[in-house]
């Protein structure tokens, strides 16, 4: 309770949402002021072992921290440095590979992002055709990466690529010779980057994880972005319910607030029922995995749910706002298109409806 009274009170002050708006045109995608203090507050490394610089939290304090980002849609590559490139090394890397990444992490000098997903492909690995050829001195990167987060300004990108021996995970400065970007337009005005990799040199030494069975590795990895994605939709559903619900206590028609009516007040009843739904089933995947306990049910239940109910909650706050929170200059259209956007990060609700049928044994 007292991180995230700290982290909203922070947020509020020093990132307001008009501040996404602004950096919707700013190539960078943030201010660095703003960048420097989350290193300050020590956000970075929440989840970092204290050996390596850190406060030595688990992934629930990380999605604590994830719902206030969430709540002020605020702008940066925390998502895509934090949970996705220091989860990976955390879990897979080698003790040179976090000792020599971590601490740079934790004080924010370097900005990672994770080379998944390809087009025709979406979340399923066995549709790659990104490939890491081995030869004499290390490997060869040559395929496409599609909504690789904010890959333009990242100093290392995470690729995952079929090896002659199965799927592998590479550690690639964004800079090498051979890596290309092309920043996308996007809804949630997000940065994300279409990355070409051409016959890019890899050493050996850059390898996550076992060499050539990184599977289970991204398995989990998969499953920790699409909870850490939900604590921050989840953000994104109360602010949005918050500004809701204030809307229909105070707008007024026919001489009484219309949240005074039967039909605005079964609207709202089940926006609280979507966010809290969501709430308890992004924490108990949390919690678990928290704990090194099995949560892929959990993780697919949380995401396939939150998908659809972040969707619900803001269509229906734009319902009970009416026409003024369709004016660009109202809040609610961010959320609506952060909820858009979530929806299909690391796997939709068909995707993960899909999963839970697996675990099921269906």
């Amino acid at each position: 309770a007292m991180l995230q009274a700290s982290a909203r009170s922070f947020l509020r002050k020093e990132c307001p949402l008009s501040l996404l708006q602004e950096m919707s045109e700013n190539q960078k995608g943030y201010p660095q002021k703003l960048w420097d203090r989350l290193v300050e507050l020590g956000w970075l490394g929440v989840m970092t072992p204290l050996e390596y610089g850190g406060t030595g939290g688990d992934f629930l304090d990380l999605c604590l921290l994830l719902e206030c980002l969430g709540e002020a849609c605020c702008p940066g590559p925390f998502f895509s440095t934090v949970v996705l490139g220091g989860t990976a090394i955390q879990s897979g890397g080698s003790d040179g590979q976090k000792s020599a990444l971590l601490p740079r992490l934790v004080n924010g000098e370097i900005i990672l992002s994770l080379a998944f997903t390809e087009p025709g492909a979406w979340y399923d690995p066995s549709g790659f055709t990104t490939r890491a050829l081995e030869v004499d001195d290390g490997y060869i990167i040559a395929g496409t990466k599609t909504f690789v987060e904010n890959a333009h300004i990242a100093d290392y990108l995470l690729c995952a690529a079929k090896t002659g021996k199965g799927l592998g995970l590479f550690l690639v400065e964004a800079k090498s010779q051979g890596v290309h970007c092309t920043l996308l337009e996007t809804l949630a005005f997000e940065k994300q980057c279409q990355v070409f990799f051409d016959k890019v040199k890899v050493p050996t030494e850059n390898i996550i994880g076992p060499k050539g069975a990184a599977h289970d590795l991204l398995l989990k990895l998969q499953d920790k972005a699409a909870v850490a994605k939900c604590a921050e939709m989840v953000g994104g559903m109360q602010r949005a319910f918050d500004l809701t619900l204030s809307y229909v206590k105070e707008r007024e028609q026919f001489g009484r607030p219309i949240g005074s009516f039967q039909a605005v007040q079964h609207h709202c009843a089940n926006m609280a029922l979507d966010l809290d739904s969501a709430r308890f089933m992004t924490y108990q995947a949390a919690w678990k995995m928290a704990r090194g306990l099995p949560a892929g049910l959990e993780a697919a239940m949380a995401k396939a749910w939150t998908s659809q109910a972040s969707k619900r909650v803001t269509t229906l706050g734009h319902q009970l706002h009416g026409a003024v929170s369709f004016c660009e200059e109202h809040d609610l259209h961010l959320f609506y298109r952060k909820a858009q956007a979530g929806a299909v990060f690391f796997g939709d609700a068909d995707f993960h409806l899909e999963r839970i049928a697996d675990h099921l044994g269906l």
